[in-house]
């Protein structure tokens, strides 16, 4: 589980509660922040909004990609690394041939399709073509889930402005009575922090953290398929390494030249 989104979440939610109890007490906390027609209007309207964008289909998988934050994803680069490493060290000695009992180790099947690829005989070329075309693949299906999140964002302070207008209305209408201007303006006003938290405290941290996931799949992928192009033609496994080294920041190859961590 990844801890950090969790934390943050959590975290935001305790600043906003003690910024509304600091200021108006708990005794006051559902009769001046809590108002129903202010929730539906907001929550309500900026979800079918983007229900009306999205097929059912992108709809549902959207909101379910919410977990996803949770979630550690089981990717690391250097050990990846390493393994291509290995592999290209399996075929220098043995052939290419040899890769397909390594194949079925792998957990990874974007991985194994590859290695099943070159085993055949494939053109590099080719080879290059089908794992290309998984990857754009998988961004776009990411891309969607992300732009959910996005989407919604962007409708939360759109539907709170609907709301406080509408609030702003029923005040003018009611302005020969002095007395409900300060309550009708608060609840009107209260539509737009909803949206603010909408978007703020839900919605931009979960897209964020879907393309820093996205990111990093798509680069372990592109170094999987680069990596199995070296192996395919034949090069040495040092200089394997040193081409799959250069997706990494320098300071993890720093790390990894001082731990002999991706020595092969």
């Amino acid at each position: 589980m990844d801890i950090a989104s969790l934390l943050g979440i959590v975290l935001c939610f305790a600043m906003l509660a003690f910024g509304i109890i600091n200021a108006a007490g708990i005794e006051n906390i559902f009769t001046r922040y809590v108002d129903v027609p202010s929730a539906i209007i907001t929550f309500g309207g900026s979800f079918f909004a983007v229900l009306a964008s999205k097929s059912m289909d992108e709809y549902i998988g959207g909101l379910k990609s919410f977990s996803l934050i949770f979630k550690s994803p089981a990717m690391d680069v250097k050990a990846m690394i390493q393994k291509i490493i290995d592999l290209s060290n399996v075929a220098r000695k043995e052939g290419l041939l040899s890769l397909e009992e390594a194949a079925g180790d792998l957990d990874d099947e974007f991985m194994k399709k590859g290695i099943l690829l070159i085993v055949d005989g494939t053109d590099p070329e080719l080879v290059r073509g089908i794992m290309e075309t998984e990857l754009v693949s998988t961004e776009e299906r990411h891309k969607n889930k992300i732009s959910f999140w996005e989407d919604l964002g962007t409708m939360g302070p759109a539907w709170g402005m609907i709301g406080t207008l509408v609030g702003l209305v029923n005040m003018l209408y009611e302005m020969d009575n002095p007395a409900t201007i300060g309550p009708s303006m608060a609840v009107a006003l209260v539509t737009t922090l909803y949206g603010s938290i909408l978007a703020n405290w839900i919605c931009s941290p979960v897209a964020g953290k879907l393309k820093a996931n996205n990111a990093k799949e798509i680069m372990i992928k592109e170094i999987m398929i680069e990596g199995l192009l070296s192996i395919q033609a034949g090069e040495n496994p040092r200089v394997i390494e040193e081409k799959l080294k250069s997706f990494l920041s320098p300071g993890e190859r720093a790390n990894s030249d001082a731990g002999g961590e991706l020595d092969g």
